[in-house]
C-alpha cells in the first residue's frame, strides 16, 4: 500500500496521529504537497462523505475522520502555501440570525473542507450583513446559510437580499440548508442552491461554482 493510500485509509478510520505521521513521511519522501492533499487526505474524506450519504457511517465517525483530516492539513498548510496550491473555492458558512444550532453547520464545513474548499466559519446567530461582509473580505464564491428552526429559516431571505444589495449577485452564490429548509423554500427566497444534507452540500457547492 502506498503512503497516500495509507493516509486515506487511516483518515477513514479517524486515526489522527497516524495521519499526521504519514503526511510527514510523505513530505520527507519528497511527495508533492498538492498530491498528498488530493490523493491522500481528500481521497479519504471523499470516501467518508460517500459512506455518510449512504448511511453507512454516522455523525460521530465523520467528526473523527474530520479531526484526522485537520491534523494532516495542519502539517501540509505551510508547504501548500509555499507551493501556491489553492483551494477549489472559498465558502463562508454560518447559522442564520436568531438560531443557535451549529452541528449541521459544522458538518457542512467539514464536508466542504473534505472536498477541497477553504471554509470561513462565522458561527451562529449571524446577521445578514455579517455574511456579506465576510464574503467580501474573503473573496468568497459561496455563502452557506444554515437554520434548524422554522421560525429562523425566514431570516435566510435577508441574507439573499443583503448579498444582492451589496452587488454580490452572480459573483457570490448563496446556498441554504437545514432541517426545515426545502428546495421550494430555496426557490421562493431566491437562493442559488439547496442541499438536503451535509453529505450532498459539497456536491452542490461544486456545481454552483463550476
Amino acid at each position: 500500500m502506498s503512503v497516500l493510500e495509507q493516509i486515506a485509509e487511516n483518515l477513514i478510520k479517524g486515526k489522527a496521529n497516524d495521519v499526521k505521521t504519514l503526511v510527514q513521511q510523505a513530505l520527507d519522501e519528497g511527495l508533492d504537497a498538492g498530491k498528498i492533499l488530493n490523493e491522500g487526505l481528500l481521497a479519504g474524506m471523499g470516501v467518508v462523505g460517500k459512506r455518510f450519504k449512504a448511511n453507512e457511517v454516522y455523525v460521530p465517525e465523520v467528526l473523527i475522520a474530520a479531526r484526522a483530516m485537520k491534523a494532516g492539513t495542519e502539517i501540509l498548510k505551510p508547504r501548500l502555501a509555499a507551493d501556491g496550491v489553492k483551494a477549489c473555492g472559498t465558502i463562508v458558512v454560518g447559522t442564520v440570525q436568531g438560531d443557535l444550532h451549529d452541528i449541521g453547520k459544522n458538518l457542512v464545513g467539514m464536508m466542504m473542507e473534505g472536498a477541497g474548499f477553504k471554509v470561513i466559519d462565522i458561527g451562529i446567530n449571524v446577521p445578514a450583513e455579517k455574511f456579506v461582509e465576510s464574503a467580501k473580505e474573503n473573496n468568497a464564491e459561496l455563502i452557506g446559510v444554515s437554520a434548524l428552526l422554522t421560525t429562523t429559516m425566514t431570516n435566510m431571505k435577508a441574507v439573499v437580499d443583503a448579498a444582492k444589495s451589496a452587488g454580490l449577485a452572480g459573483k457570490t452564490k448563496v446556498m441554504v440548508g437545514g432541517a426545515p429548509v426545502t428546495q421550494a423554500f430555496c426557490d421562493e427566497i431566491g437562493a442559488d442552491g439547496y442541499a438536503a444534507d451535509a453529505a450532498s452540500a459539497a456536491d452542490v457547492a461544486k456545481e454552483l461554482i463550476a
